[in-house]
């Protein structure tokens, strides 16, 4: 989404010849690909340690941080590969949101027109925001994880990116819509009549 935001303000004219399905298809292909292989080195890396009798993961799902601490034996390699993948499937991307909306920022400032601006930052909110959500939940799950052992604010957290954030996808890239935009305003008008 960052690198198609990024062609469609930074790259108007050339969006067409660069952004062709085959590219979109080898973006998503990529994507797939490494989240298989990211899952099938924790799946194996989990298979290699023993646990003890009579355990519960104290969460709604099997996160992998919770289960790599039920372990009894040493779990310092999986502790390891846990954290250099998180560092590379979730700086790389990040890295690459940031720069594209760097990018994008620096040639909105270019625009002289005050609708062309606005028209940019408002195809590029809804993407930030929900990109935001995600990695501020999914950081605040591992970071607490590490430090604290409550597990139901931890559990909280993890429903937070893992179920909310996917929900509000369809909302946030829907307020671009104007019929949805007038449907809440008269929401909210009518609300705010009924309480006078």
């Amino acid at each position: 989404m960052a690198y198609d935001r990024y062609v469609a303000i930074c790259r108007p004219l050339h969006y067409l010849v660069i952004m062709k399905p085959h590219l979109c298809g080898l973006l998503i292909l990529v994507s797939w690909v490494v989240s298989v292989l990211y899952a099938l080195l924790q799946s194996l890396m989990v298979l290699r340690l023993s646990f003890c009798m009579n355990l519960e993961i104290p969460h709604y799902f099997c996160e992998l941080n919770q289960v790599v601490q039920l372990a009894c034996s040493d779990t310092f390699l999986n502790e390891v590969v846990i954290y250099v993948a998180a560092i590379l499937l979730g700086g790389g991307p990040l890295t690459g949101i940031l720069y594209s909306y760097s990018k994008i920022f620096s040639s909105i400032h270019a625009i002289s027109l005050a609708q062309g601006m606005n028209k940019a930052f408002s195809t590029c909110a809804s993407h930030l925001s929900v990109v935001s959500l995600f990695y501020c939940m999914s950081l605040g799950v591992y970071l607490s994880s590490a430090v604290t052992q409550n597990s139901r604010s931890t559990s909280t957290a993890s429903v937070m990116y893992t179920v909310v954030t996917p929900m509000l996808n369809p909302f946030i890239y829907s307020l671009r819509n104007q019929d949805l935009n007038s449907a809440l305003r008269r929401l909210f008008e009518r609300e705010r009549l009924n309480v006078n």
